[in-house]
């Protein structure tokens, strides 16, 4: 059984299982998810038979940081996470000044197929589970020392091809008995898996939802995501309508420039056509090179021009404020190059 993945009701149904008082499931609970321990021996205030017994027989999920890079630049850390069965992981720390913001992973590899994403060089190896993105998120709280904030589920994999995993992440982070961060504060972003966007906006939960966009119209969008062959940008704009409706969150438009593929003012005209009358905001990203793609990163000229000619089309616009460019900040490169 991953205990680590059950949530405080199912912990004390289990725990009952093991013919254990109720109780006892409320401190291991609070072991795991507040103290963010490494193991049942660290927790006191259980028997010390109970413990023996736990070890023997429950999977405790604790992940060991395998190697780690901080920024000379900014202070962000990039860690790289030795998992059970000997597959790694990435997460990002970054500081703002807002709070702490750490963007964990949601699958060991992808199967997507961007073509400017390193993460998905290899293919997918396997999901996570709830308690390895919970898990990543408690190994950087306990190693710096500081409260983690926001999270946002934006780093190797994609969080709706691991759905059910994901809302579970969620619903344990945000619980009050344990971690508590708030639901606005997270943010998952998806490729586009529509069925999974109605899912989602059918919850009604108050996170942030970015989509990775890339590109104005479907052509373009499959020489850069192999998805827009399954998915068109009509299907996803319609999700979103929905999600908004039923939410009523703004959507986020993660848009990564590509030189002279997706930054052009033919795709700035193409762009604001898309999204005109859709509450949403565009974050521009301006892509990072990977050593087995081609592609260059649009000019700082380029990406000035795309974001003030969208703000003057009535949009709410930003530029990625990039972090860890000194430390393989990118998704996937730090993995890539240690495996």
């Amino acid at each position: 059984m991953d205990i680590k993945s059950l949530d405080l009701k199912e912990l004390k149904e289990y725990m009952t299982q093991l013919s254990y008082p109720a109780y006892r499931a409320a401190q291991l609970y609070e072991w795991m998810h507040v103290k963010m321990c490494s193991g049942f021996g660290e927790m006191t205030n259980l028997p010390k038979d109970m413990r023996q017994k736990l070890s023997e027989t429950e999977d405790f999920t604790h992940l060991t940081i395998a190697a780690k890079q901080v920024s000379a630049e900014d202070g962000t850390i990039k860690y790289l996470f030795s998992l059970g069965d000997g597959n790694y992981v990435e997460s990002v720390f970054m500081r703002y000044h807002h709070g702490n913001s750490v963007c964990i992973s949601s699958q060991v590899g992808c199967r997507m197929g961007c073509r400017f994403c390193a993460s998905t060089l290899d293919g997918l190896t396997r999901n996570l589970t709830a308690s390895e993105m919970l898990d990543q998120i408690y190994r950087i709280s306990v190693d710096t020392g500081e409260r983690v904030s926001n999270v946002v589920v934006m780093g190797t994999g994609e969080p709706f091809d691991n759905f059910d995993n994901f809302i579970r992440f969620e619903r344990l982070i945000t619980d009050e008995n344990g971690l508590n961060i708030s639901v606005r504060n997270i943010t998952v972003s998806t490729c586009g898996i529509v069925p999974r966007i109605y899912e989602l906006a059918d919850k009604q939960l108050q996170l942030t939802l970015a989509i990775s966009l890339h590109a104005p119209t479907d052509e373009k969008r499959r020489l850069l995501m192999p998805i827009a062959n399954k998915y068109s940008l009509a299907e996803i704009i319609g999700a979103c309508k929905y999600y908004v409706n039923k939410t009523g969150r703004r959507i986020t438009f993660e848009y990564s420039l590509v030189k002279g593929q997706n930054d052009t003012n033919e795709c700035i005209s193409e762009l604001s056509s898309l999204l005109k009358g859709l509450n949403c905001h565009i974050n521009l990203i301006p892509v990072n090179p990977i050593k087995e793609r081609d592609y260059e990163r649009s000019t700082k000229e380029a990406v000035l021009n795309f974001k003030n000619k969208l703000e003057k089309n009535g949009f709410n616009v930003t530029i990625r404020r990039e972090l860890g460019g000194d430390i393989d900040g990118a998704c996937g490169q730090l993995r890539k190059r240690y495996m």
